[in-house]
């Protein structure tokens, strides 16, 4: 190195490290630089809006101090100032929220111009600056925070909230594109709190514009007897909180959530009973993934959930026979993984709901040991006995159910409108 230059630790690394919480990735702001001097000693440019380069040993990122103009909409179409008078305070100015807005010298030192180190101590989420508003990704980065941070009691500021439904009002969501949403969404369902991200959106009516197959479900009632929540909207949210604490796969996050999306398309002269909607669902399902552009995965077992949750809440109810045709078009001898992830969200679905939290859910044993039963016969002893083509599906089948209906022996324990 030639010239020592002024760099300041930022963002979250400083967060952490005040929580507690050891970071992942360390990001630096150099103050009073320029790309030249970068280069020369021996950084590497990788930021084409704005200059962000890689550190020659550590290979962190260092990024020019840095100033940004509104000029269209959405989170796009921003002007970006990174000369070398850019100070420190004007830098961290632009930044979303408080708490990612601290600098920490190479002495230690916090630079903390906007009481982010208070907010961090009082567990408020708040926006750095009216700057918030001019980028709508801002909502859902704040919003996956607050599922981030949940569980430590931190809790959005209420003129943060105001702010945030002011932009969704002024229509600057709908500028968001599907890929930049889906990226948040994906990340705040691998949070540790991932329903209060869609909580969130649909406390400032944000849901309706991104989501608006989930917020149809509002409103939506189902049999106090079974459902004491009522609401499907409500449903759906204790659903993902279970299977939360059952998995932590986004895909079987987000399919719990999804499950019920045919309920909201129920008519209203058939309320609070739902009947065939793990079919109008799938429909709903397919739009939603089109549009936000979900993994093809993230859609196969959404889809896979909705359409057999019911069946296998009824496992005890069920012909032999239906139970392997169950296994079949859930592609469980080919997928068994995939499947063992369809009897969590069904199991979250169970316990998705208001005093039912902590039940025992044996269904899923039921088709768990049912499988293992199946997979433990012998194809090549009936393909030997001369059967092939359909004969030898049909016949295999049926030593499946004969199998599960002599080794297994069930009690409903579970009777539900679902």
């Amino acid at each position: 190195m030639k010239n020592p230059l002024a760099c300041y630790l930022v963002g979250g690394a400083v967060r952490d490290r005040l929580l507690g919480i050891r970071s992942k990735d360390l990001d630096w702001v150099v103050v009073g630089s320029s790309p030249e001097e970068m280069l020369s000693q021996g950084f590497k440019q990788v930021g084409s809006d704005f200059p962000v380069f890689l550190h020659p040993e550590s290979n962190q990122e260092y990024a020019l101090a840095r100033t940004e103009r509104k000029q269209g909409h959405g989170y796009q179409g921003f002007k970006c100032n990174s000369a070398p008078s850019v100070t420190l305070e004007e830098d961290l100015l632009r930044r979303d929220l408080t708490i990612n807005a601290i600098a920490q010298g190479s002495d230690g030192k916090l630079f903390d111009p906007y009481g982010g180190e208070v907010d961090i101590q009082n567990r408020v989420l708040r926006h750095v600056s009216l700057a918030f508003r001019e980028d709508p990704l801002r909502i859902l980065r704040l919003a996956r925070f607050a599922a981030r941070f949940e569980h430590l009691g931190f809790k959005i500021a209420d003129e943060t909230k105001q702010l945030c439904a002011r932009m969704v009002l002024d229509g600057e969501v709908e500028h968001l594109t599907p890929e930049r949403v889906w990226q948040e969404t994906q990340r705040a369902l691998e949070e540790k709190s991932p329903s209060v991200y869609f909580e969130f959106l649909k406390s400032i009516d944000c849901m309706k514009v991104l989501f608006p197959e989930l917020d149809a479900l509002f409103g939506v009632p189902q049999p106090e007897q079974h459902h004491p929540e009522i609401d499907c909207g409500i449903h759906a949210y204790l659903s993902l909180k279970q299977a939360a604490q059952l998995s932590d796969l986004a895909e079987v996050r987000f399919a719990a959530l999804v499950h019920d999306c045919g309920k909201a398309l129920t008519p209203e002269h058939q309320w609070p009973k739902h009947h065939g909607h793990e079919t109008t669902g799938l429909p709903a399902i397919k739009a939603m993934c089109k549009r936000i552009k979900a993994p093809k995965a993230y859609q196969d077992l959404a889809l896979l959930v909705c359409e057999y949750h019911t069946h296998i809440h009824r496992a005890f109810e069920l012909r032999s026979n239906t139970v392997v045709k169950v296994l079949k078009s859930c592609d469980a001898f080919r997928r068994p993984e995939r499947f063992e992830h369809i009897l969590l969200c069904s199991t979250a679905d169970a316990r998705g709901r208001t005093g039912f939290e902590h039940s025992a859910y044996t269904q899923a044993d039921y088709f768990r040991q049912a499988l293992s039963i199946c997979n433990a016969i012998d194809i090549a002893e009936i393909r030997n006995s001369g059967f092939e083509g359909k004969a030898l599906g049909d016949k295999i089948d049926q030593v499946r159910a004969s199998r599960i209906k002599s080794q297994l022996k069930g009690k409903d324990t579970y009777h539900a409108d679902h």
